[in-house]
């Protein structure tokens, strides 16, 4: 019979494609993992990686284990989560996937929250490109995905989460911020601090501008970050302005450092969404998270990104 301890060894070794790095993620030593890979080999009478000296690659039989090996994993935990459920208690470990800047602004807080009141739930919250949560979503990597777009994929279930409001910032001392509009022509003669090409708010900017007749390439772009709490900090710097989210820029306006400056006709409103799939059985967990951000008192703080 599997053991779930080697599938667990196996999908860690699978995932870094290296003994050492797997021995170190799981505190067990390099040939204590090489043991219990050749242990499930002998069980199922392939080899599941190539070897060559320090370097490791999947095999055929190796790749179509993963998404078992997964499956399996998954089962495992949710019989251990159902029978304590059984006993009154919400335990597990509850993972949620974000693409969004702004949901990790929230999650934090929910989690905070639910947390009061399901101690016996571990949470962690992974801040990966929107693609990216999707695919973890449907491969039951997580249980829980908040994302920019709705999702696609025919086994997502999602309902909206929250909106957002993507906005022009300045800083305090930009000639723009004694104003309240400007017109989008005069986009063209400032200086601009962008997302990186992969990011889900860029991509939005661009159909933004696209609906008055610009885009990107219109636009000065004198940096890229990857990341909106530092583009934030560089605009409070004067370095340039951006279009951000309302909720990263909030710190900066209230402490007067950005000015939120209106574009005649452009407005970007972002519905955001939370998704789990229908192909991988709910988590007690997971039921109760759900449900539980629909309670008012956390709708409202969700409200604040208006």
């Amino acid at each position: 019979m599997l053991d779930v301890y080697e599938l667990n060894v196996f999908l860690i070794a699978a995932e870094t494609e290296n003994f050492s790095e797997a021995a170190r993620q799981l505190s067990l030593t390099q040939p204590a993992v090489s043991m219990q890979i050749r242990a499930l080999e002998k069980k199922l009478g392939v080899e599941l990686f190539h070897r060559a000296g320090r370097s490791l690659a999947l095999t055929e039989q190796g790749r179509a284990l993963i998404p078992l090996a997964r499956e399996m994993i998954n089962r495992a935990i949710q019989i251990e989560e159902a029978i304590e459920s059984l006993k009154g208690e919400v335990v597990g470990h509850l993972k949620v996937g974000c693409s969004t800047t702004t949901g990790k602004y929230f999650l934090p807080q929910l989690a905070a929250r639910f947390r009061s009141r399901f101690p016996g739930v571990q949470m962690t919250i992974y801040n990966h490109g929107r693609e990216r949560v999707l695919s973890e979503l449907c491969d039951g990597q997580v249980q829980l995905a908040v994302v920019s777009a709705a999702p696609m994929c025919r086994e997502a279930e999602y309902r909206h989460f929250f909106v957002d409001h993507v906005v022009l910032v300045v800083p305090a001392n930009h000639p723009w911020a004694q104003r309240e509009v400007v017109a989008p022509e005069e986009l063209r003669n400032a200086e601009f601090i962008m997302r990186d090409e992969q990011s889900g708010t860029r991509e939005e900017v661009e159909t933004m501008l696209h609906e008055v007749g610009l885009s990107i390439d219109d636009l000065k772009v004198v940096m890229e970050i990857g990341n909106s709490e530092a583009i934030s900090m560089a605009v409070e710097e004067g370095i340039g302005v951006t279009f951000i989210s309302r909720t990263v820029a909030r710190r900066g306006i209230q402490l007067g450092r950005l000015k939120e400056v209106n574009v005649d006709g452009l407005s970007l409103r972002r519905d955001i969404y939370i998704a789990y799939s229908r192909r991988h059985p709910a988590t007690q967990a997971q039921t109760e998270f759900w449900n539980f951000i629909q309670e008012p008192e956390n709708v409202a703080l969700l409200e604040q990104a208006m």
